[in-house]
């Protein structure tokens, strides 16, 4: 069933940008964004699919983000206010 959702130009200018991270279509993102937000909730266990879905997410687009060299992860950094 088609359906005309009408968005902000900032709304639609994220969901493109969300879109080409993933390499599909706005349309296509969109449609997923609706599927994933009308699913019933789960149980706390994924299926083997659902595990896949959601590793092969967080995968996509991972050459875009920033490279952080290994001395960003130092104890401190992650414990700044503890002496």
């Amino acid at each position: 069933m088609p359906i005309l959702v009408e968005l902000s130009p900032e709304k639609e200018a994220r969901l493109t940008a969300e879109a080409l991270l993933r390499g599909i279509a706005p349309e296509q993102y969109a449609g997923k964004l609706l599927d994933d937000a009308l699913s019933p909730p789960s149980k706390g266990k994924l299926t083997r699919e659902d595990l896949r879905a959601m590793l092969k997410e967080v995968g996509e687009g991972w050459e875009n983000r920033p490279k952080l060299p290994t001395s960003a992860f130092t104890r401190e950094s992650f414990y700044q206010d503890r002496t």
